[in-house]
């Protein structure tokens, strides 16, 4: 069928002829101008004097000698007149950042009061009870006194009576809130565009010079459906004096049938206003064509986008005006499609690529977040910093990001002072100069963004992209500072932040593409007026279309009904027409939706489509498309320890070039593979600075204080009085252990966060409790802190001696008794209970306990090289050592004296026996099957667990 618009052009051409010069033409939105000059110079085939084109809000606009409004300037025009009226009434004024969401709804009625020629002040007067409403509302038609009364019958039976009091007092406020917020702006040469409707309706347009520039011509209309009451008023009026014509995009399936919601608004336009459509003969697109629909159902909201090839299909590119369109219902889904849409589709993106999601809103985004915390700490969090070095945008060497990555490791600075990040110089210089007068931040962001822009262009390393966001950004960041700079001015700091960044958030760039062909891409909004041959619509969902709200409002819905304000059921039937006339040209059409249910996603298909299929004689193909799903079984990864590679790194150890740690040894009895990942592959995790103090960093901590504590008493007899003198430094200790274990410096200027201030609470609990048990235990007599301990540990392989070296840190060796101990200090939830011997070194098995088995290797490895013998394993694990255990017990006794004496012999026989496993050929390195066994493991990735 005929495009609409191409009709529409058919038929100003044979109506105007050279006259069409003198014609207005006026459109809801800027799209449809593209094509209506296109089919124009089609038809009349010669140079031609285009008429005037107007989107309806510019037709309105021409109207008035004001300024537009924007929105920051209603927004702080409105604070300062309702500060204002609070002051008269004795309260305290709102802050910014407290009115702020206020407003936004405040301007949003205060826009569909005026839109709708809504009387403000009778709507916001008082209405104290049912009694009132009869006095001041007689004129009220019975429903709308229905309405009214409903609403109020609530407010008189006590619920929730604190917040309704104050909704009333500000609702109170409202009719001189609208007249004076108006006045003040109109004071200073300014209007809101609600404003400007209600200006142009209450206009005698017979006197307007605006709309008798006309007069040679005509004001034409073109694709109208919903109109507001002053848009209604005005077009009438201009059908009465005969200055205007209208062309609907009507077809008779939806116009005819009363049930049909699509029609409503046009049933409405024609028989209650009087308009007449210029096209007398409706289309009959939908009974009299032939359509056919695809609707596709997928499961999840990006795998919506990946069947769009496949429905598209061989596009041609070249062809004129563009004949497939993919119109995202759920406007969510634009950069899925862009990524999945194949490159040699030739695309049109009228929606234009959003700010928020690039590298350049990022590094805006990035600056403002840093002059936050500049202005409370003077510092910048590492995070922070991290993510600036890292930004694709700042253009830094690849040495110079290591250098600043690998100096926050190093000293795991957590927060950085900014007199040590201005000392860099170059872009760091000009990228953390502090802002202290938030009326600044916008000129300030300004000047960094041009000279970021400055620098890229000379390095030429900026894509064009991002070329043009930042250029956008620039150009936003210029109107909003000719806005704001009148205005923050003692404003809290952080809500000019908040300002800014909502701002650029609404910043979007078109992308590159001919609106005139390929494929066209687009929100339904966008789409009116237009046709296309071939449809795809994405994210066709209930709930996403139609919208299940009108957005936030103070006017309850049913005094909106009572007045006439826009309700649910209109934005229904909007989404309906805006579907249905979008069907009616159509040759093909798809419907994809998402079948999976989530927080914004019903998972239905929308209910538009369920009642087209129901009542209409369309042709319905429905596909169910899931993504294929792998059900193998996972493949169990088992290294082979002939590769030369793994042979040579365990010939290292072999050799003893290299050393096992008790550590080490573990982890291999615990799970073959994480040892091969760890120590052969040498695969380590990550370093990073956190400020988060990790489970073994308390470790750590309480290591290091219990060192400081008994570091001057080696060699001697420790009674319970000298613990109890040294405990009154314990807390100095703790500091100075903290600060050593996060910055290598014992003497720190650290400023302690809320968190860090809780783990020197319980590591100074820690210790006390392990001074409380010794204590008890006193007195003994301390032989060694923190000791290094080295020996050779001897085995069989393949019918030959091998040794490998044992080394390792023992926390403390003391003397009590005439018994040596070996101390392990523990944080975490070691066991002190094992099973048997053999048991411990199974790696299939559940009874491994790395802690008895590590403080026997040191056990073992501290008797050969002191050559003491006797030496008893104790393991204080603070968690539960307050109950008295500190020994190691098996169901048979405690693992001391002659018990301990014999486990020694069988536990180093076992420990042979793993250990020349380690380096058996024959013994690939492989995953434990108990999954318990790696379940902290960060290799789980590797090994496919």
């Amino acid at each position: 069928m005929t495009p609409f618009l191409k009709e529409v052009a058919e038929d100003l051409v044979a109506k105007f002829g050279d006259d069409l010069q003198y014609c207005a033409i006026v459109f809801n939105n800027n799209r449809p101008a593209t094509y209506l000059r296109k089919y124009l110079a089609d038809i009349i085939q010669k140079p031609f004097f285009s008429p005037a084109i107007y989107t309806i809000q510019e037709f309105f606009a021409g109207s008035v000698k004001e300024k537009p409004a924007d929105f920051y300037l209603q927004f702080f025009t409105l604070l300062k007149v309702y500060n204002k009226l609070l002051e008269e009434e004795g309260l305290a004024p709102m802050k910014s950042s407290q009115f702020f969401p206020l407003a936004k709804i405040m301007l949003s009625d205060f826009a569909q009061i005026d839109n709708d020629l809504v009387d403000a002040n009778k709507l916001y007067q008082e209405m104290e009870d049912v009694a009132q409403i009869n006095l001041e509302f007689d004129y009220l038609s019975k429903e709308q006194y229905d309405f009214l009364a409903q609403f109020w019958q609530s407010y008189s039976e006590g619920k929730h009576k604190k917040q309704q009091e104050l909704f009333i007092k500000m609702w109170r406020r409202m009719p001189r809130l609208y007249q004076l917020f108006h006045e003040e702006l109109k004071a200073q040469n300014y209007i809101t565009n609600g404003q400007v409707y209600r200006h142009l309706a209450n206009t005698d347009l017979t006197t307007s010079d605006f709309i008798n520039s006309f007069n040679r011509g005509k004001i034409i209309f073109v694709g109208f459906n919903a109109l507001t009451r002053a848009e209604a008023k005005v077009f009438t009026h201009l059908k009465e004096a005969d200055k205007a014509l209208f062309y609907f995009d009507v077809d008779t399936y939806y116009l005819e049938d009363e049930l049909q919601e699509a029609g409503l608004f046009l049933r409405k336009n024609f028989k209650q206003l009087g308009l007449t459509n210029v096209f007398e003969d409706d289309d009959n697109g939908f009974a009299s064509e032939k359509h056919a629909v695809n609707v596709y159902k997928v499961q999840g909201q990006s795998a919506q986008a990946k069947i769009l090839n496949q429905i598209i299909g061989d596009e041609d590119g070249n062809q004129e005006l563009g004949t497939t369109a993919v119109i995202l219902a759920d406007e969510q889904l634009l950069m899925p499609a862009l990524q999945t849409i194949n490159d040699g589709i030739d695309l049109n993106v009228t929606m234009g690529f959003a700010l928020a999601g690039s590298t350049v809103f990022g590094l805006a985004d990035l600056w403002l977040t840093t002059q936050l915390e500049l202005k409370e700490t003077n510092k910048v969090d590492h995070q922070t910093l991290e993510a600036f070095v890292t930004h694709p945008l700042t253009g830094l060497s690849t040495k110079l990001k290591a250098n600043v990555q690998e100096a926050l490791l190093r000293d795991n600075v957590v927060n950085i002072d900014l007199h040590r990040l201005i000392k860099q110089g170059g872009i760091f210089e000009r990228f953390y100069q502090k802002i202290e007068d938030p009326s600044r931040l916008v000129e300030e962001l300004l000047s960094v963004m041009k000279y970021m822009l400055a620098r890229l262009s000379t390095q030429q390393s900026l894509k064009k992209i991002d070329a043009d966001l930042m250029v956008k950004t620039i150009e936003e960041l210029t109107r909003l500072n000719d806005t704001l700079r009148n205005f923050v001015a003692g404003e809290e700091f952080r809500f000019v932040v908040q300002l800014i960044q909502k701002s650029l958030l609404g910043v979007s760039v078109p992308l590159s593409g001919d609106p005139l062909k390929g494929v066209q891409l687009m929100g339904l909004l966008e789409s009116r007026n237009l046709n296309f041959d071939k449809l795809v619509f994405l994210g066709f969902n209930e709930g996403i279309i139609p919208k299940t709200s009108i957005g936030n409002s103070f006017i309850p819905d049913s005094i909106r009904r009572a007045y006439g304000l826009p309700v649910l059921e209109n934005l229904d039937a909007i989404s309906s027409y805006m579907v249905y006339r979008l069907l009616q040209r159509a040759k093909s059409i798809n419907f994809v939706y998402n079948s999976l249910t989530d927080e914004r996603n019903s998972g239905e298909v929308s209910r538009i489509l369920k009642q087209l299929e129901y009542e209409s004689n369309f042709s319905f193909n429905y596909q169910s498309l899931n993504l294929p799903v792998s059900t193998e079984p996972k493949e169990e990864i088992v290294i082979d320890k002939n590769d030369p590679v793994i042979q040579a790194a365990l010939q290292r150890y072999l050799k003893g070039e290299k050393i096992l740690s008790p550590s080490a040894l573990t982890m291999y009895i615990a799970n073959p593979i994480d040892f091969f990942f760890r120590y052969i592959a040498e695969i380590k995790e990550p370093e990073e600075v956190t400020a988060v103090i990790e489970a073994n960093q308390i470790g750590s901590i309480l290591h290091k204080v219990m060192e400081y504590f008994y570091i001057g008493e080696i060699g001697k007899e420790v009674t319970a009085d000298v613990i109890l003198v040294k405990r009154k430094a314990l807390k100095q200790m703790v500091t100075k252990a903290f600060n050593f274990v996060m910055t290598n410096k014992e003497e720190s200027t650290l400023e302690y966060s809320g968190m860090q201030k809780v783990i020197l609470a319980i590591v100074e609990a820690y210790a006390n409790i392990i001074l409380n048990r010794d204590e008890a235990d006193a007195p003994f007599t301390i032989l060694s802190l923190e000791e290094k301990i080295s020996t050779e540990l001897a085995f069989e392989l393949n019918g030959k001696m091998q040794q490998v070296k044992l080394f390792g840190f023992i926390d403390r060796v003391d003397e009590r008794n005439g018994v040596t101990r070996i101390i392990d200090y523990k944080t975490g939830s070691d066991k002190l209970t094992f099973s048997e011997i053999e048991k411990l070194f199974d790696t299939d098995g559940k009874s491994i306990n790395k802690a008895l088995i590590q403080t026997l290797i040191y056990t073992y490895a501290y008797e050969r090289q002191s050559g003491r013998q006797g030496v008893e394993p104790s393991l204080f694990v603070v968690k539960t050592m307050a109950d008295g255990n500190v020994y190691f017990r098996s169901r048979k006794s405690t693992l001391s004296d002659a018990y301990l004496e014999e486990v020694k012999p069988l536990f180093l026989a076992q420990l042979q026996q793993k250990v020349a496993e380690i380096f058996d050929l024959n013994v690939p390195f492989r995953a434990s099957a108990v999954p318990d066994n790696y379940s902290y493991s960060i290799y789980k990735t590797l090994f496919g667990a």
